[in-house]
């Protein structure tokens, strides 16, 4: 699906993965309308594009103000790509160091976030896409953003673990779900990538997570994965599939 002259939105759009693939579908000749949380950078990143891209003030979860921004989305063409970045993670084990069971919100709010919020992105974006004509045997496509932790998560990993293999689980439903409306939809699941959660860190610790990837042994290029997701977009054939974006990385269990 050729991207020049479309509309196109990405959640998490302001740093990160999300930042990344809002570059290169631009890149690629759409306009891009960055979605993110109201306190996030977007509006200055939108302004950096150079009048191709909007932001969006919004949270996944919330059905108002994700529509809003499909509508901001759909006032600069036919919407044909969205590409699902934002998401949360928090760390917490199933029991406390007395033995006694975490909260449960803390669970529920990543579940809220990460699951809930994915599926709120892809049936709004669905819904709005089926009114397109085709355009390359497609009417649009989603790209969703799991983990390899969905396969191997780490200690204290399970509530960002369990919404990231729900997602991966979602997948290959939704482009079943979807076909007949010539929507697709696949996932990039990715490993170790240089976002700003990592640039916290000491740069010992980011050289060392760095090492533990078997090729390309670094951290990876977040626009390695903007570039798979509008090449997803591009090929008509990646329908149902999550791809691991990883260097052939098998996280440990700690």
């Amino acid at each position: 699906m050729n991207l020049d002259g479309t509309s196109a939105l990405v959640t998490g759009g302001a740093s990160g993965l999300g930042l990344a693939s809002a570059r290169a579908l631009a890149k690629r000749g759409a306009h891009v309308t960055v979605l993110d949380l109201p306190t996030s950078a977007g509006e200055d990143v939108a302004a950096s594009f150079g009048g191709t891209a909007t932001f969006a003030p919004a949270d996944v979860t919330d059905e108002e103000s994700v529509s809003a921004a499909l509508d901001l989305a759909q006032s600069h063409g036919h919407l044909r790509a969205v590409v699902h970045c934002a998401g949360r993670a928090h760390t917490m084990r199933i029991l406390d160091k007395e033995g006694n069971p975490n909260p449960l919100e803390d669970y529920a709010g990543v579940i809220r976030t990460n699951l809930i919020g994915s599926y709120n992105v892809l049936r709004l974006s669905a819904a709005r896409m089926v009114d397109n004509d085709l355009l390359d045997g497609d009417r649009g496509a989603i790209v969703m953003t799991a983990s390899v932790a969905a396969w191997e998560g780490q200690v204290g990993q399970i509530p960002y673990a369990s919404s990231k293999a729900g997602v991966v689980g979602m997948t290959i439903v939704a482009a079943r779900d979807l076909a007949k409306y010539q929507i697709r939809v696949a996932t990039i699941a990715p490993g170790i990538f240089d976002t700003p959660l990592l640039g916290r860190l000491p740069e010992n610790v980011r050289e060392s997570l760095g090492r533990s990837v078997p090729h390309p042994s670094r951290l990876g290029d977040p626009a390695e994965f903007g570039d798979l997701a509008a090449y997803i977009m591009e090929n008509p054939m990646i329908n149902g599939e999550t791809i691991r974006l990883d260097g052939a990385i098998r996280m440990a269990a700690r």
